[in-house]
């Protein structure tokens, strides 16, 4: 008879499926890795800021020795950049890191957690992870559905997940639904305002939300340097809060979870405005060139405000299988993305013109297929 090891609620979690690697495909498929194109993971395509290499480069002298557990330098740079006092901020290993700390040192198992179909998938493993109970609020337009979404909120509830711009259809909430959101929650309930993909919203459309943290106690804003800033693989992510929050964040904190290279890189990156406004311009003509293409094939895609597309390549449910194994045999890396019930669609990251041009021409032939 087989030993079941760890809580039933651990075992009945479905492990976070990456997107698949450059040197998988090459092996899978017999291609030559520098052919191949990779717009599946949401990644910076400009790589890592030559700012952040020198900063390493430097960093590296020192390895042999454990890194600053508290991120003394990395914490006064965003203290400056965000207007906050230091021991407001969190560091992780990712902004993954931080919706995980923050599942563990608010809630309880069997208290709940809210968060919107469609969002992360990190929501739904947090939620699994801690043994708490799931309430996913059904999508309005592929985006959060805020009103509905404090409807859910009950006694038992401890955490809200809020993803904006959202991963993985893009939509984007406006600062005013927001702000009218935090107004309503119950104060016992912690929000959790996820905005990896900030950096990459139109001016228009842009608002301080660390300026909120100062007004809602209950209010935890992540970020990451992992999309804008490109360092995807050194892992570093933040939140701000209030100290009541971050002081039951920073007793579960990992020690060391930011290591020296990532924090010296991260120190780097948030200074290079330079290398932050060519990502978003390139990312904003990338955005045009997809759509514009995907007009033209006649596809549906849900306007978008990350560095990605969803776009619906066929309408029955193997499409998007169907589709991605035609893209790989191609050379080219998508997201498909059946397992947030969208097994229609797929996301696919915004690249270089060179990469996007690549992408639409074996697109067109998938769908040709």
């Amino acid at each position: 008879m087989t030993k079941n090891y760890g809580p039933e609620y651990v075992r009945a979690i479905a492990p976070y499926q990456a997107g698949k690697p450059i040197a998988e495909v090459a092996r899978e498929f017999g291609l030559d890795e520098a052919s191949i194109v990779k717009l599946a993971s949401n990644e910076n395509p400009f790589g890592v800021p030559e700012s952040a290499v020198q900063a390493m480069t430097a960093a590296a002298t020192d390895l042999g020795r454990y890194p600053d557990a508290n991120g003394f330098e990395l914490k006064a740079a965003l203290s400056k950049r965000y207007d906050v006092p230091a021991d407001w901020i969190t560091l992780g290993n990712g902004s993954n890191d931080i919706l995980e700390i923050a599942a563990h040192a608010f809630v309880e198992r069997g208290q709940a957690i809210v968060y919107s179909q469609y969002s992360f998938a990190v929501y739904a493993l947090a939620t699994q992870g801690v043994g708490a109970r799931h309430i996913v609020v059904p999508a309005r337009a592929y985006g959060h559905d805020l009103p509905a979404m404090l409807a859910a909120i009950d006694a038992d509830t401890r955490l809200v997940f809020i993803a904006n711009p959202n991963n993985p259809t893009g939509t984007f909430i406006p600062a005013a639904d927001i702000q009218a959101f935090l107004d309503k929650v119950p104060a016992n309930v912690v929000v959790v305002l996820d905005e990896a993909y900030n950096e990459f919203l139109a001016e228009e459309n842009q608002f301080e939300s660390a300026e909120w943290v100062k007004r809602y106690p209950n209010l935890l804003v992540s970020r990451t340097f992992s999309k804008a800033y490109g360092l995807a693989g050194l892992r570093v992510g933040f939140g701000i809060a209030q100290p009541a929050l971050t002081d039951l964040m920073n007793r579960i904190r990992q020690p060391f979870n930011v290591n020296s290279m990532a924090q010296a890189a991260a120190i780097a990156a948030l200074n290079d405005k330079d290398f932050l406004k060519r990502s978003a311009a390139n990312n904003a003509a990338g955005y045009q060139q997809f759509t514009e293409a995907f007009t033209q094939l006649g596809l549906e895609f849900v306007p978008s405000y990350g560095n990605f597309v969803l776009v619906k390549v066929g309408n029955d449910p193997a499409a998007g299988s169907r589709v991605n194994l035609s893209l790989l045999k191609q050379g080219v890396i998508v997201r498909p993305v059946g397992n947030y019930g969208l097994p229609e669609w797929l996301r696919i990251s915004i690249g270089l013109p060179q990469e996007n041009a690549v992408l639409i021409a074996a697109l067109t032939k998938a769908l040709a297929e």
